[in-house]
């Protein structure tokens, strides 16, 4: 069963950082493409961020370049995303969310991502 449990979020000023972390368990580490989403109160879902585990390949929405880092430990099967010079406009529900990657898909951060975390809370106060 695949389990994708998120951790790190919480309140910061603008212009602070935190870093989220997404345990994973249940899959082959490898074969898969992790990315982050979030959720802002009232609208809808949007991608961040994703990785391809394989090579390590990343992507990010504009809004999340040159602010957002997303890596991954092999080792511990974990996926990270820093974030740094948080605006309130950040603020959400970040969501770890998990597919498998076979390579053949140009922009991985727009597949269908079908195993999801629970989510973790991010509150960016001005």
């Amino acid at each position: 069963e695949v389990q994708l449990v998120e951790s790190g979020g919480g309140s910061v000023q603008t212009g602070g950082s935190l870093r989220l972390s997404c345990s994973t368990s249940g899959f082959t580490f490898d074969d898969y493409s992790i990315a982050w989403f979030r959720q802002a109160p009232g609208k809808e879902r949007e991608a961040v961020s994703c990785i391809v585990i394989a090579d390590s390949r990343t992507y990010y929405e504009d809004f999340a370049k040159g602010r957002f880092t997303i890596s991954s430990d092999k080792a511990k099967n974990m996926v990270y995303l820093q974030m740094n010079s948080l605006n309130p406009e950040d603020t959400g529900v970040y969501y770890c969310a998990a597919t498998y990657y076979s390579g053949s898909y140009a922009y991985p951060l727009y597949m269908e991502y079908d195993n999801w975390g629970q989510g973790t809370q991010v509150t960016v106060s001005s």
